[in-house]
């Protein structure tokens, strides 16, 4: 009998993606911190076209002499030591909302948190639309992210859960297809988050609010444009963390290296 051929192991990540992965961890850092800074200016969240100090902010951070916190709707959290009122690397107690060693720059500087975030913003969103054409050209999307009609099932959805809270069912995805729960993290992700800080972005732009005046309408206003933009951030940065901990159980040496190299995804024969 003629034996089986071997097809030769593909890579398990493309070239395309693994660039726009680490462009995009570097891109996103370094946004989220001089968002930050830019956060510093005004730490209040509203909702609507307008909001100043007297209105009525959903969240906020404030401080007083002696203490921080953080205040979502009527609930009020004590943040002395964390945010609104913390001690720099001098012992000396600052009043902004996030300290410094979480913003770019490390000390407080509007402008150049400005510069920092636009600048990488622009890289982002060019990133993003020539990883969608690239996606779509060699079909990463389709094979990779597809969510056939069987895996739209609740307990298919569920069995995906559970198995994410099972360190050895973890370890024995890498390599594989991606599964329910990995796809439908992707898409929201690429698909719903990814655009939502771009347009959002834009919408608190002054100069993109000029001419596309329907962004500001489609987000109920530039204040609530900012709150769907901070929620966002905050959103990303869950899935940063927890991308980060599904790393760290299923071996983060081969994976790193297979988000370099590229890996290798399980065999095939014909």
């Amino acid at each position: 009998m003629p034996k089986e051929a071997i097809i030769p192991q593909q890579p398990r990540h493309r070239l395309t993606t693994r660039l726009w992965h680490w462009i995009n961890a570097l891109c996103l850092l370094i946004m989220l911190m001089s968002g930050l800074t830019i956060f510093n200016a005004h730490p209040r969240l509203y909702w609507g076209e307008y909001g100043a100090n007297d209105d009525y902010a959903w969240m906020a951070v404030g401080s007083s002499d002696r203490i921080g916190y953080l205040r979502l709707g009527g609930m009020r959290i004590e943040t002395t030591g964390f945010l609104g009122n913390w001690q720099d690397s001098e012992g000396r107690t600052q009043k902004w909302a996030f300290p410094g060693w979480a913003t770019i720059p490390s000390g407080y500087s509007l402008a150049d948190g400005r510069r920092w975030h636009f600048f990488f913003a622009w890289i982002f969103s060019i990133g993003l639309a020539l990883f969608m054409i690239r996606s779509l050209w060699n079909r990463h999307i389709q094979k990779d992210l597809h969510m056939r009609r069987d895996e739209w099932r609740p307990s298919r959805i569920w069995r995906s859960l559970r198995n994410h809270t099972r360190i050895s069912a973890i370890r024995q995805s890498v390599g594989k297809p991606y599964n329910v729960v990995q796809k439908l993290s992707y898409i929201g992700v690429i698909f719903i988050l990814l655009p939502l800080m771009i347009l959002t972005g834009l919408t608190m732009s002054p100069a993109m609010d000029a001419n596309w005046p329907f962004l500001s309408d489609l987000f109920g206003g530039r204040q609530s444009a900012r709150s769907v933009h901070f929620l966002t951030a905050f959103a990303l940065m869950l899935f940063f963390m927890v991308h980060i901990v599904m790393v760290l159980l299923s071996g983060p040496l081969r994976q790193t290296i297979g988000m370099i190299t590229g890996g290798h995804g399980e065999g095939e024969t014909r």
